[in-house]
Formats: structure tokens, sequence, C-alpha cells
């Protein structure tokens, strides 16, 4: 799918794996979101820029590089978005956070906003908006919505798992903005969870069924 990347690497699939399991308990289903995180990081940081810098080695001078003007800006989509923060932070200490409230609807399956606090030099960074289910797209094209208003320009999603129906409404609202996933499953069941999945994340990631 156009402006879709699936990450496939072999630790990748091995830990989603774990975390599909429903006996996984909550103490690991954490540990494994973050190290999830950590490693998908890779993928949608590859390419930030960078400029030269001159330093000195214990043996000599040289000229080396590093990461260019301002640093990267998460956007957690509240609750479950949260269990992928923590690995990117881990990752990329200096980065900017920002949180936005969503809940989706039970009867209308569509986005409801209480909550949003984002960086004020949010323009200038390269954000990565990030939510482990990527499901009917609703929740996610309006967080990156809310994003795009206030100034930011670079933007990708980073999602666990996407189902294909989301993929498609995410990418009709925002063709500008690259979706990084972990898995592209079959489909989305009749109440809007993707099939085969793993459940609730955020029930999963606190313990709350």
């Amino acid at each position: 799918m156009d402006g879709l990347t699936v990450i496939d690497h072999p630790l990748v699939e091995h830990k989603m794996t774990l975390i599909r399991d429903k006996t996984t308990p909550t103490a690991v289903f954490r540990r494994l979101l973050r190290e999830i995180s950590m490693l998908m990081a890779y993928e949608a940081l590859r390419d930030l820029e960078l400029e030269p810098v001159d330093i000195e080695t214990p043996v000599c001078p040289m000229t080396a590089r590093k990461l260019a003007g301002k640093k990267v800006c998460f956007v957690s989509v509240l609750r479950a978005g949260d269990g992928l923060l923590q690995g990117l932070v881990d990752l990329v200490p200096s980065a900017r956070v920002g949180h936005i409230g969503l809940y989706r609807d039970p009867e209308t399956l569509q986005p409801v906003t209480y909550y949003c606090k984002l960086p004020g030099d949010i323009g200038a960074r390269t954000v990565i908006v990030v939510d482990p289910m990527l499901a009917t797209g609703g929740s996610a094209a309006d967080a990156v919505a809310k994003v795009k208003a206030e100034g930011a320009k670079d933007i990708r999603f980073l999602a666990l798992i996407a189902a294909p129906e989301g993929v498609a409404t995410f990418r009709a609202t925002h063709p500008d903005v690259p979706v990084i996933t972990g898995a592209l499953d079959e489909r989305l069941n009749d109440h809007g969870y993707i099939v085969p999945g793993l459940g609730d994340a955020g029930d999963r990631l606190f313990g709350t069924k």
C-alpha cells in the first residue's frame, strides 16, 4: 500500500507474536511494547538530517556527524499511545513530547477529543504520532489533523498493528503522512477491532480488563 511501511525484522515479528498472545501478562505486555517501539523507531527515524561537528576522540581530532537542528517530537494518542512512547523516549531522551486524548464513541466509532497539549515549537521538529492500533483510522486522522493545525509539517504515524481499512482512511485524509507499522492485519470486525489483532491495547497495557 502506498505510504505504508511494514517493518520486516525477525525481532519485531517474534515480539509481536508474544504480545498478541492473550495469556501474556500485563507486566510482560508492557515490556514487550516498550521493546518493540524502540525497534520500530529505527525505521521511523532513519532519514533524520545530520550535520558535521568537530570533536576529539581520546586518539585524535575528527569530524563526525550529529542530529541537525531541533530534534524530534513524539505525540502520544492517549491512553494506549503511552505504551509506545516510553521506548521512543528511551531512545531519544531529548525529544519533546505531546499528548492528545481521544476515545472512540462505541456507537458511532468516531473519535472524541478530551485533551490536547503539544510543544509550542512543534512546527520546527520531526513529529512522530504514536498509537498502537490503527483500526478504523478515525482517531489517527484526527490526531494528525490537530498536529498539523499547530504547524507541524514533517509528520509520521507509528502504529504497532494496522488494519487495511484504517490505513486506507488515514492515507485518504493525510496522503502526505507515511505510516510505519509492525504488522498489517486482515480486517476489522463488526465492533471495529483489528482481526486477528491483540484485543484492546490500552486495557492490556494498564490491566483494566
